[in-house]
């Protein structure tokens, strides 16, 4: 397992006993507002609202509350202004960093980022700097249980491009982007129990850390996800899973 994806595990754990969930909450409901303010309030039709709905049945939000975010993206109910904006930079030993935002204000949103990256050993890079590093996936998480060639058979005939087995955290399902929705629905009705669905940034490669910038890198991921205008944060580390597990108490 990635150092990253080991980091967006322990992430998964502080969420799931509570210590989180409010800054999940309202990252989910942001990416509502946003899915259905672009791409209009049915999910048939809007592959972004799929998603997002999803992601709060998955994070047990409350149907109303859902209800209402949708109401705001398609302006039934007043809301804040939104927008999108992606920020790149360099973190500790050169790892290269996508920052995913949404925002009602892009100033604040901007300084605080730079403050991130400058706080823990990074600094914040031009458009275009490191997003040549990464590739745009869709990912679909399969909950532990099945063999791993039940599901790299169900996932394939479906239509997905790669599995990975994550150990007790089960599996996940890699898809062009465009294919998402279609994957998650026959794996679904192939009989396994799906647990996250998502785009997410996948590195081309990666940088080893260790040591002083192992312990930057971790400080600057939280500092970026503990941000509200944060939506998502990807980068290229690796870092040794026993020292990952201590640096993270």
């Amino acid at each position: 397992m990635s150092g990253h994806n080991r980091w967006s595990k322990i992430k998964r754990q502080k969420a799931a006993m509570g210590a989180t969930k409010g800054k999940l909450y309202s990252k989910v409901i942001k990416e509502i507002t946003v899915a259905a303010r672009l791409g209009g309030g049915d999910p048939a039709g809007n592959a972004r609202l799929r998603v997002a709905l999803a992601a709060a049945r998955e994070a047990n939000i409350p149907k109303d509350t859902v209800e209402r975010a949708v109401k705001k993206g398609t302006g039934e109910l007043e809301g804040e202004s939104y927008e999108e904006v992606m920020y790149e930079g360099y973190g500790p030993g050169g790892v290269a960093v996508l920052v995913e935002c949404v925002t009602d204000n892009r100033n604040r949103t901007s300084a605080d980022v730079r403050s991130a990256f400058g706080r823990h050993g990074g600094n914040l890079g031009a458009e275009g700097a490191v997003a040549w590093m990464f590739q745009k996936k869709g990912i679909v998480t399969v909950k532990p249980g099945p063999e791993e060639d039940t599901v790299m058979e169900k996932a394939l005939e479906a239509g997905a491009e790669d599995v990975l087995t994550q150990g007790a955290d089960g599996f996940e399902v890699r898809t062009a982007p465009a294919d998402l929705h279609t994957v998650a629905v026959a794996l679904e009705g192939a009989g396994l129990a799906l647990g996250e669905q998502k785009w997410g940034y996948l590195p081309q490669n990666t940088v080893q850390l260790d040591g002083d910038n192992a312990r930057k890198m971790l400080k600057l991921m939280d500092a970026l996800d503990e941000n509200d205008d944060v939506q998502n944060v990807h980068a290229n580390f690796e870092i040794d899973e026993s020292l990952m597990e201590s640096l993270s108490q």
